[in-house]
């Protein structure tokens, strides 16, 4: 697995505030929340392409479930910094997604680089839990680029 420094073009991106409750006793974000912010962003990325994934799992009785992460830290975000989360599906197979996301800390300086995650998602059975084809509607909005097309839902 390679090293991601510089930003790939993001597909989607979402911009958060780092809040008391995201930092350990020193003010720092806890390396955990880091993937509870890339979660977020990705069910935004899919919000924005017109997929809920709770009608996703009414409608169509599948969900996406993680199947791996892994995390490489870079710098440490703070207290009140304001994060841009970026969304770049690096591979998408016929029952899975394979995204890179990045954590970037906004500033008045050029955007800092604080995390960057391999994550791994699979499309399963609401029910069994067993790999399921993603819907070929849910394929067609998610591909690259869809999401600039296709109005946010609510």
């Amino acid at each position: 697995m390679s090293k991601i420094t510089t930003a790939p073009h993001p597909d989607f991106s979402w911009r958060i505030r780092v809040y008391y409750e995201d930092t350990d006793t020193g003010g720092v974000v806890f390396y955990a929340n880091y993937l509870k912010f890339f979660e977020r962003a990705r069910t935004e990325w899919l919000r924005a392409a017109g997929v809920g994934q709770r009608t996703l799992e009414q409608t169509d009785g599948v969900m996406f479930v993680v199947k791996s992460t892994s995390v490489d830290y870079h710098a440490p975000a703070k207290l009140d910094d304001e994060l841009e989360l970026t969304v770049v599906v690096e591979r998408m197979g016929r029952a899975s997604v394979d995204f890179i996301q990045q954590a970037w800390r906004l500033g008045e300086n050029e955007p800092t680089l604080l995390a960057t995650g391999r994550i791994s998602v699979a499309c399963v059975n609401a029910a069994t839990f067993r790999p399921q084809a993603i819907p070929k509607q849910v394929l067609h909005n998610i591909r690259p680029g869809a999401a600039d097309s296709v109005p946010a839902t609510a």
